[in-house]
């Protein structure tokens, strides 16, 4: 759908008011741009005390009757995983545009789903992926455009938490180390940010095999484990083939007895850069350079000496200037989906004990999508 640049406010509904719902609401309040005419949750009690918080006029129950409204141009879908389907779905049928809460959704099909229901009506579909906006991706971004790692070949995809399992660590819910509501741990909770971020800086290749491990291994409260029902998985670990010769390794963590993985890492034939903390590497002849970055300076030139640099600020002010028409959409479906696919592969890698294809994870993928 074609839009026009315009600053005109882009009029908002929200779905679901829980944690990551009333952290969107904040996010939206800080936009000078953004207007949230609505939001919808099954606690009326609670979305009516965030309504009230932030001066949002309508509360409702049912997200359809949301959906029903003519004033409200774009939604965003704040529930939990196996929820983000039938309700993006529904909003791109009811005309809107949808900015979803990651991951995706909870099975590959259903990102699918969600994708091509999007190209289908002409409808925007963006994935909350944050560490896109991040100073550390830009400048790695920046120094791959301009040819200073050469021909990329391969990346390191990590994420780490000593002791950080929602829930049985102590923050959180019980649902997020449940498949029956998020189908996933550690891969599908930190991975999708990791995963999608090295896939965004190679420039979203196409897989084409998947290997991988899980595990849940690191003794946990007792108590905490019965109440959770935890049944997802703490650790995650994958290796993937990519199109063009480029290989990916993936290591997440929420919990593991290490102090630290090192960090995610894209490498080509002329440099290669540590993410975060920020490094980029190269050597000239017999001379090895490693260099820091001065992020400071290179943000405010985004800002000041470039066009449209607040629209780049993060998910949410870049989704909104994507609806006013002031910059492209950055492509975070997609690498959303194609994290999907590497996820969920890694989840039939370690069930069948081989190597997959993505023809057999889209075969495998069963819809882990609630009625609504």
């Amino acid at each position: 759908m074609t839009t026009q640049a315009t600053r005109e406010p882009i009029r908002l509904g929200i779905i679901g008011t829980g944690q990551i719902g009333k952290h969107h609401v904040r996010t939206y309040n800080e936009i000078a741009d953004a207007q949230i005419v609505a939001v919808a949750d099954i606690n009326e009690a609670e979305a009516k005390r965030v309504a009230k918080e932030f001066s949002i006029p309508h509360v409702y129950t049912d997200f359809r009757e949301l959906l029903a409204r003519d004033d409200i141009q774009a939604v965003d879908v704040c529930l939990h995983n196996n929820l983000h389907m039938p309700v993006t779905v529904a909003a791109l049928e009811a005309g809107k545009d949808v900015y979803c809460e990651k991951p995706m959704a909870g099975a590959y099909v259903d990102a699918e789903k969600m994708y091509q229901t999007a190209q289908a009506l002409d409808r925007k579909l963006s994935i909350q992926l944050r560490l896109l906006f991040e100073e550390e991706t830009k400048a790695t971004k920046h120094l791959i455009e301009a040819g200073a790692l050469g021909r990329l070949y391969h990346a390191r995809s990590t994420g780490f938490r000593r002791r950080g399992r929602p829930y049985v660590d102590g923050y959180g819910t019980p649902a997020f180390v449940q498949k029956a509501h998020a189908s996933g741990g550690a891969l599908y909770d930190m991975g999708v940010y990791h995963i999608s971020r090295v896939l965004y800086l190679l420039g979203n290749p196409d897989v084409q095999t998947i290997t991988g491990r899980i595990y849940q291994e690191t003794p946990m409260d007792e108590k905490r484990r019965q109440i959770s029902s935890y049944d997802v998985e703490e650790l995650g670990m994958g290796f993937v083939r990519l199109a063009d010769n480029i290989s990916l390794d993936i290591l997440e963590s929420w919990a593991i007895h290490l102090d630290q993985f090192g960090g995610s890492v894209v490498v080509g034939s002329e440099g290669g850069v540590r993410i975060k903390p920020f490094g980029y590497f190269h050597s000239i002849g017999d001379l090895n350079l490693d260099s820091t970055a001065d992020m400071g300076n290179f943000n405010w030139r985004l800002h000041n000496v470039h066009e449209n640099g607040d629209a780049y600020d993060g998910p949410q002010e870049h989704w909104i200037a994507a609806l006013q028409g002031r910059v492209p959409l950055l492509p975070a479906a997609e690498l959303a989906l194609n994290t999907m696919l590497i996820s969920e592969g890694i989840y039939h890698s370690d069930k069948l004990g081989r190597e997959v294809t993505p023809d057999e994870v889209r075969a495998m993928s069963v819809s882990t999508s609630v009625a609504v």
